[in-house]
């Protein structure tokens, strides 16, 4: 029996053994397929592990199959592997854009995501792939919480407006924008597949970037190499083709003739079409304009790193045509960028970039009265695109500003082309272990070449647009621009629970421009080959008197102090003294405080072993900061004006006093509160992030209406600029994420945000109290306003009570000019029985209440499917795109009017007789919320053993759409455009819609 049990014994013992194994493999970064060293690898639930090696190799003895080797690195997802029969594993691990250990630009430095004591948003090179933006404002649309973008318009190589937490001043809204450390102005500049990473700074500890950083800041970080790896290529391309999303509803040319005929007869004229039954459709004038149009896209970059050094390099084609005009509307981008690092010394570091743009854009007539867009709306369908003979038709009869859109498209030649250099050059120095040295130089230089061409053109009688003799202008302007910081960092760590930092450091900004241009007359053979200055008989200097030059400079030294204990309490203080030349010589320099605090409560024994709570930080910041963007030399007089003097009888041009100046102008002041908490529940799955904010900006820097006496009036003059306003900007954000991996095939994550706005002008100390601004028809009181206690740049104009629907009811009501029943009836709002402009009214504004944006994504074996979507919700569009005219086209809604009492009480009658239902009001404004769905894509990568035979590291393909579907009640193009203006922004002229695009692309890495 002994002996049985012995053998047993051996026997189990045996198998033990027999079953322990030893297991060896590789571990990559699966994004650039590289492998990575230093990565732990543990059996989970032991004390058994090791770390890769310098190749990324690892090995593990005395293994047992169905044991879990768990594979942890910092700022990457954390991937468990079941051992099987099998002795080598190849592993790739995704980066964790969301680790808490990720390094993030803060601003002259960096810190972990679990150190931030500020509201700064994080957008990663995954979501800017999956996208596929033509510009980078485009890849923060819905992705970051109290970031807005607005399109200014959806034609090929149009910017983008960029709003973080509101509008907080009637001028220039627009962030810091800072690429590798370098200011750049125009991200159209920048290819997007260059982007490793896009922080944003949305409080007060954007105050470290001073008097440019009122907006917010947006900092880019562009892709560079890792040290001690090989070369690798990476090559991504997509092409497809554009579709306007959308068509308006018009009448069909029978339409059309029947209304022209009604409403000539409810005039007391005669019909225009005795017979309509033979009009049929008629021109389709949208089908004549807009059109299926290619964009294609390609760059290239290498990359990889030694012991010392780290290298990156890329380049870029991308053209686009457009959807209206097609190559007559196209833009045309190729960049080339170059990043090196490089350890010179033991204690010295080099960083060095270098950025090539250079872009070509032919642009149309767009987002304005008589655009291609507004002709394609207004022209009547009755008219053919050609006459018998082959020339085009004229629009006559349909007013001074209707033309056939198709013959203006055909006669519009203007072209911009850029040529822009930017570059960085820094030297860090590591002076005592504690302290390092920092200095770079940050440079741009650009040069913008424009030359426009108007033919000698007849498009009807009285046309605004006719051309009697042809002129060419040309534009050659160059602005260069440099940035000097020097700064000191300390760094050290007190005992074991005390880490201090501390930067002391200043700033030199430096910006000029210098302007050129001519106009000229009579081109040979009215071409556009022929249209340069040289062969015009009439040329004109556009700056003859001067203005062709500016010159605006910073001066600013700054202080931050950071203090961590224990990982637990966190503080930063910052201290802020910047110099502008915007301003005199008493006001040039002001101080700018703001100071964060952070309390990770995670850390605390009560919570440290939670398995709900995985981390959780409060914080909270409050600032000041200035802002300087106002016009040059506001605070002195100076000749950029133009005077007309008469000698000899005879009529000479000279130069005059400009803006009237104002020497006692100073800082606009932004003070900014911000309390929010950052959250990880369920082990890291769940990620939410709340804050609340209070943007009041202060001296708010305006131009108030003075007296024509003093020459405000006159050419290249203007009012003064004085601070007299207050502007207050209050919300709540709140993002939601969570992902998961249901097992080693399937994953799946989905990201929601909202941010709550509300936006209120609280003073306008201007003498009127409000400052108008926007335009509505032709003739007509600015639509906007800002005024004390609304939002900045509501719409102003009369409000409706429906329309009247007998004489009785014009007879009751308050007097109101050529009222007759079908017309708008407008209320009467200071009771004095008579309607007039005294009755004008808040009737909406264009600030969204709230705007929100989704993301979805699900990840199955080699497949990858992505969908996401943006809305903005409250805010009111100004429906301007219709000409007043008895014979311009209409929509359909028009079948709707009002034809007898009780047929209708929303649309007015039509009659060509005088009517007050032109004049503005809630009639034209429309309700400008929207969803949109933005992109939705399917992609697959080849497995990667079929990759090791193709000695190539990854290659996918993908299948998207851009701007899918648009769900919406307005009846206008693009609910998402706006101008921008502060005031008289959401008023739709016909704006160029955001095309809808379909895509198909590869990636591939080598």
């Amino acid at each position: 029996m002994k002996r049985e049990l012995l053998l047993l014994v051996l026997a189990v013992f045996s198998c033990s053994i027999y079953a322990q194994k030893r297991v060896s493999g590789t571990v990559y970064d699966a994004g650039l397929n590289e492998p990575l060293p230093g990565v732990n690898v543990v059996v989970k639930g032991t004390a058994k592990g090791t770390s890769t090696d310098f190749d990324g190799n690892f090995v593990l003895s005395d293994v047992n199959v169905g044991d879990v080797l768990v594979f942890s690195y910092i700022s990457f997802k954390t991937q468990e592997v079941t051992v099987s029969e099998l002795a080598v594993y190849n592993v790739y691990l995704q980066e964790d854009l969301n680790s808490l250990d990720e390094v993030v630009v803060i601003g002259y430095g960096t810190q972990t995501k679990k150190e931030i004591t500020g509201a700064v948003s994080v957008v990663g090179s995954e979501t800017i792939e999956e996208l596929n933006p033509q510009r980078i404002e485009q890849a923060l649309q819905g992705q970051v919480a109290g970031v807005q973008i607005t399109s200014s318009s959806g034609s090929p190589g149009a910017a983008s407006n960029i709003r973080i937490r509101g509008i907080s001043t009637n001028g220039d809204n627009r962030p810091l924008i800072l690429v590798d450390g370098n200011v750049i102005e125009d991200l159209s500049v920048i290819n997007p597949g260059d982007i490793e990473s896009i922080n944003v700074l949305k409080d007060a500890t954007a105050g470290i970037y001073g008097v440019r950083a009122a907006n917010g800041v947006v900092l880019i970080t562009t892709k560079t190499g890792r040290r001690n790896t090989g070369l690798k290529f990476s090559y991504n391309a997509y092409g497809g083709f554009q579709e306007t999303s959308r068509r308006l509803p018009l009448l069909n040319a029978t339409e059309y003739a029947l209304i022209v005929n009604e409403a000539h007869a409810a005039g007391g004229q005669p019909n225009p079409f005795p017979v309509v039954g033979n009009l049929g459709q008629g021109t389709d004038w949208q089908d004549r304009v807009f059109q299926r149009a290619p964009i294609f896209n390609h760059d290239i970059s290498v990359s990889g790193g030694g012991e010392k050094s780290t290298y990156s390099a890329s380049a870029s084609l991308l053209t686009q045509d457009g959807i209206v005009g097609g190559d007559k509307a196209n833009f045309k981008r190729w960049t080339t960028r170059i990043n090196y690092n490089l350890d010179l010394f033991e204690k010295v570091k080099l960083t060095a970039n270098l950025l090539y743009t250079g872009t070509e854009r032919s642009a149309l007539p767009e987002n304005s009265l008589g655009s291609v867009l507004f002709n394609a709306l207004n022209n009547a369908p009755t008219f053919s695109v050609r006459d018998a003979n082959g020339d085009f038709t004229l629009a006559e009869g349909l007013g001074n500003e209707v033309i056939n859109p198709v013959a203006q498209i055909a006669n519009t030649f203007n072209d911009t082309d850029v040529q822009r250099i930017s570059g960085k050059f820094g030297l860090d120095y590591e002076v005592l272990p504690n302290i390092t040295a920092v200095t770079s130089l940050q440079f741009n230089y650009a040069e913008v070449e424009g030359r426009s061409f108007l033919p000698e053109v007849f498009y009807g009688s009285g046309k605004v647009f006719n051309i009697d003799r042809n002129v060419v202008s040309t534009s050659d302007n160059i602005f260069r621009d440099y940035t000097f910081d020097a700064f000191l960092n300390y760094d050290t760590i007190l005992g074991e629970n005390h880490d201090l930092k501390a930067t002391l450091g200043m700033s030199v900004f430096k910006t000029r421009g210098k302007f050129s241009g001519f106009t000229g007359f009579d081109i040979p053979d009215n071409s556009f080959k022929n249209a340069f200055i040289e062969n015009a008989s009439d040329v004109v200097d556009n700056f003859i008197n001067g203005g062709d030059e500016f010159d605006s400079r910073l001066l600013s030294y700054f202080a931050r102090v950071q203090y961590n204990y224990a990982g637990k309490y966190l503080l930063s203080a910052v201290i802020r003294r910047d110099g502008s030349t915007a301003f005199g010589p008493r006001n040039r320099f002001g101080w700018f405080p703001s100071g964060s605090a952070g309390w990770v409560v995670s850390e605390e024994e009560f919570l440290r072993d939670s398995n709900f709570i995985t981390f959780m930080k409060f914080r909270g910041s409050y600032g000041i900061v200035g802002n300087d963007r106002i016009p040059a030399n506001a605070f002195r007089s100076v000749l950029s004006g133009e005077g007309a003097y008469v000698f000899d009888d005879q009529l000479l041009f000279g130069q005059a006093v400009g803006l009237i100046s104002n020497p006692e102008i100073q800082w606009e002041e932004q003070k900014t509160l911000d309390v929010g908490v950052d959250m990880r529940l369920f082990k890291d799955h769940v990620n939410i992030t709340a804050d609340y904010f209070n943007r009041r900006t202060e001296n708010l820097l305006v131009s108030p209406p003075v007296s024509g006496i003093l020459g405000a009036s006159a050419p290249g003059s203007g009012s003064p600029v004085v601070n007299a306003g207050t502007v207050e900007n209050r919300g709540f954000e709140f993002a939601f994420g969570y992902d998961e991996s249901i097992n080693e095939d399937l994953s799946f994550g989905i990201n929601y945000n909202v941010t709550f706005l509300d936006n209120e002008v609280i003073s306008v100390n201007n003498g009127v109290g409000f400052i108008p601004g926007g335009a509505f028809g032709v003739g007509q009181e600015p639509p906007s306003r800002m005024e004390d206690g609304f939002p900045l740049g509501y719409f102003y104009g009369l409000e409706t009570d429906g329309l009247f629907q007998n004489v009785g009811e014009v007879s009751a009501h308050a007097t109101q000019a050529n009222a007759a029943p079908g017309d708008l009836r407008f209320v009467d709002q200071n009771g004095d029985g008579v309607i007039d402009l005294d009755d004008r009214t808040y009737i909406g504004d264009p600030i969204p209440d709230a705007t929100m944006g989704l993301n979805i994504s699900v990840n199955y074996k080699n497949w990858d499917f992505g969908a996401y979507a943006f809305a903005s919700i409250g805010n009111e569009i100004v429906r301007n795109y219709e000409r007043n005219q008895p014979l311009v086209n209409r929509s359909v809604y028009t079948l709707n009017r009002w034809r007898g009492e009780g047929t209708s009480t929303t649309f007015p009658r039509v009659t060509t007789g005088a009517t007050s239902n032109t004049l503005f009001s809630d009639f034209f404004v429309e309700d400008g919320s929207f969803v949109r769905i933005q992109n939705v894509q399917l992609g697959y990568t080849l497995p990667s053993d079929w990759m090791e035979k193709m000695g190539a590291d990854s290659l996918r393909f993908y299948l998207s759409v851009n701007n899918l579907y648009t769900f919406t009640e307005y009846k206008g193009y693009d609910p998402s455009a706006s101008s921008g203006a502060p005031i008289g922004g959401g008023i739709d002229q016909g704006f160029y819609p955001v095309p809808r695009t379909y895509f198909l692309g590869v990636n591939f890495k080598f």
